[in-house]
């Protein structure tokens, strides 16, 4: 598929603009040069051309917020002024596997300031006495060549990616562990509620238990009283017969 189409088939979703990363690895560019990619990609901050048989950078667009470039495996041996002057926030640049054979040919990237990393695996120039002493002399900003810095130390995995995308992926973390916090004290407080509803309901069963053995005690007492009642009465009954007697008898 030649660079051109792929570049259409990216964009039948979406505008330019609302494109961050593209990818064209592989493709056929158009007489060894880009083709297809516009200054309409104002917010792409990544761009890989990796083995699409790239022979020059002439027609890289201005593209403000690039950081990283991928051009590893092409036919590039010069020409890399252009990147100093319409790639100004560059951060990594991948030149490995192509055609550089003096160190010469990279002063152009002294004016990218934010240049960080830059790669140049499999290039003539690697060959080259002093070949890291002499481009970090080059290019003092740089932090990492071929993926270590000017000490030796290799770059870890999170100075190898683009600014802000792992940044990205921390929050959407946080808030999910964040969410999974607020579910959890949800659950808390239902099972509070429902503990305090229990103990309501179990204090009402006491309280009716309690009620009906008072009411029971109640009807035995009246039935006590009522006993007593009549045991008093009886006496009085028989005295009133016997003087009823008595009178008949006179």
């Amino acid at each position: 598929m030649d660079m051109k189409k792929r570049v259409s088939l990216e964009l039948r979703h979406r505008a330019p603009a609302d494109v961050k990363e593209l990818v064209l690895d592989n493709c056929r560019c158009t007489e060894g040069k880009i083709d297809g990619i516009t200054e309409e990609f104002v917010n792409l901050e990544l761009l890989s051309l990796i083995n699409v048989l790239l022979c020059s950078v002439s027609d890289i667009p201005k593209l403000d917020k690039l950081k990283k470039l991928e051009l590893s495996d092409n036919r590039i041996s010069g020409g890399l002024e252009v990147l100093a002057e319409r790639l100004v926030n560059l951060t990594h640049l991948n030149l490995s596997g192509n055609k550089f054979k003096d160190i010469s040919t990279l002063e152009p990237l002294k004016k990218l300031p934010q240049l960080k990393s830059l790669d140049l695996f499999n290039c003539e120039v690697t060959n080259l006495a002093d070949y890291r002493d002499s481009i970090f002399k080059l290019l003092p900003q740089l932090t990492y060549l071929d993926g270590y810095d000017i000490d030796d130390c290799e770059a870890s995995d999170s100075d190898g990616e683009v600014d802000g995308v792992e940044d990205d992926d921390d929050d959407d973390e946080e808030e999910g562990e964040s969410e999974d916090f607020e579910e959890e004290e949800d659950e808390d407080d239902e099972g509070v509620a429902n503990t305090g509803a229990d103990l309501d309901s179990t204090d009402d069963e006491e309280g009716e238990v309690n009620g009906d053995v008072d009411s029971e005690e109640d009807e035995e007492d009246d039935d006590e009283d009522d006993d007593d009642e009549d045991e008093d009465s009886s006496p009085a009954k028989g005295e009133k017969r016997k003087r009823e007697d008595e009178e008949d008898e006179d």
